[in-house]
């Protein structure tokens, strides 16, 4: 964040050059529109209300789409709708836990967000297992399930719905694209990650967390408002085609009708007390905003660069293979390994679907909707997965489950490494069918 705004305080300094190499025509329109004069004055209104708005317009979209979802899953997860996970995953059974504990991160996250479902389901594996060897690797197959389904929809990472908020993905083609790839991907590493289990799990002893209002729901208000809930982020593509409104419009829709029926589910705690004593999961609320913040920055930072002119001035110099989408797609898997996926992904994003670099965003293989898009997010969601540091899921396992980052690069990033190699074989198959 201090980098972005920084780096927006420059542009404003030297204003004058870079809005009349970037924006010429359009500032010499506001001067007539407007009756002004050239001023420095007038350029930093200039840029306030014309060049840095955009920027701003695209960022608050996804950061109110991201707390309305925020929301929806705190209010599901206290009133216990996602208990029936906890009842679901018991089983004695190592690998069969594996594959259920992937399977429900994997769908979850698809649905709802990748770094909620992370939170999420650490609070509910913490308690269960015993040792923390057992809890390493299934947390860590908790991040890289929700890595593989966050990257398969346009509601399930942050990237991908900045990818979908900038125009540049269809949700439906985008998930059919990935869908078979990252499946294959996250098979192989759960085949790979099979070995050095035990025979048999021994759960600690944990009840349900009380809530307040446990005696109130029963199990069919709870079905009924998960119903609601999931489902309605399911339809929020559905419903940005037929209104053209921004999804963040759907997400507050999703959620106003979700409070409607929480509160009539929950009308008996109403005016009284105990509304007050339930417990909410924290940890979903904190990870979020630290995920938010980090965004801002970022689409200040590179927003910043872009009207700058400098990656235009990279491009005209004619650097090989900058204009090859798998030569770019490539180098953002290993950009995301080291300065992460979010980083990546948005930095694509804001340069390609800028207008002041034509050379490069008119370009048929980055046009919107083209298949480099679903290719960067299969590279960034697995090219973060590499390193434990490559998301800001894999940090939440670092911090919350000790994981070292040479325990994750021993045990876990090779077996990445051969999921990759097996979705990009997958996807090589579906192009070539397809073709």
């Amino acid at each position: 964040m201090f980098a972005g705004v920084c780096c927006w305080m420059l542009y404003i300094a030297y204003g004058t050059d870079f809005v009349t190499q970037q924006h010429g025509a359009e500032y010499l329109s506001f001067l007539q529109q407007e009756t002004v004069q050239h001023t420095a004055r007038t350029i930093k209104t200039f840029i306030a209300e014309h060049v840095f708005l955009r920027y701003a317009a695209e960022m608050a979209g996804v950061v109110l789409f991201l707390l309305a979802t925020t929301t929806i899953v705190e209010v599901l997860s206290g009133n216990g709708c996602f208990d029936f996970a906890q009842e679901w995953l018991k089983t004695r059974k190592p690998k069969k836990l594996l594959w259920k504990l992937a399977a429900l991160a994997f769908l979850l996250s698809a649905n709802l967000d990748n770094l909620v479902t992370v939170v999420l389901l650490f609070s509910i594996v913490h308690p269960l297992l015993q040792t923390d060897r057992l809890r390493r690797i299934y947390c860590t197959v908790i991040v890289l399930a929700a890595n593989c389904g966050g990257a398969i929809t346009a509601i399930g990472d942050i990237t991908t719905l900045r990818l979908w908020t900038a125009g540049l993905i269809v949700p439906t083609d985008f998930f059919a694209s990935l869908c078979l790839p990252t499946i294959a991907a996250l098979g192989v590493m759960l085949l790979l990650l099979h070995r050095g289990l035990p025979h048999r799990i021994e759960f600690a002893q944990t009840r349900l967390p009380y809530r307040g209002d446990d005696t109130v729901l029963n199990r069919t208000q709870r079905l009924l408002m998960l119903l609601v809930g999931v489902g309605g982020l399911w339809f929020i593509p559905t419903f940005h085609r037929i209104t053209q409104l921004p999804p963040f419009v759907g997400a507050l829709c999703v959620l106003g009708l979700l409070w409607i029926v929480d509160e009539l589910c929950n009308r008996q705690l109403l005016g009284s007390d105990r509304m007050t004593s339930r417990r909410l999961p924290l940890a979903l609320q904190y990870a979020n905003l630290q995920q938010l913040l980090f965004f801002v920055g970022l689409t200040l930072m590179f927003g910043a660069l872009v009207e700058t002119g400098l990656p235009a001035t990279v491009l005209s110099w004619g650097v090989p293979g900058l204009d090859n989408p798998y030569v770019v797609a490539l180098c953002s898997t290993f950009g995301s390994a080291f300065f992460g996926a979010v980083p990546t992904v948005v930095g694509n994003a804001v340069i390609c679907s800028s207008p002041t670099l034509p050379a490069w965003s008119q370009l048929a293989a980055f046009a919107p909707g083209s298949e480099f898009w679903p290719m960067l997010s299969y590279g960034a969601a697995m090219g973060g997965s590499l390193l434990a540091t490559g998301t800001v899921a894999g940090l939440l396992l670092m911090r919350m489950e000790e994981v070292t980052f040479g325990w994750y690069l021993r045990h876990i990033t090779p077996k990445v490494a051969a999921g990759f190699a097996a979705g990009a074989l997958v996807w090589a198959l579906q192009l070539f069918f397809l073709q």
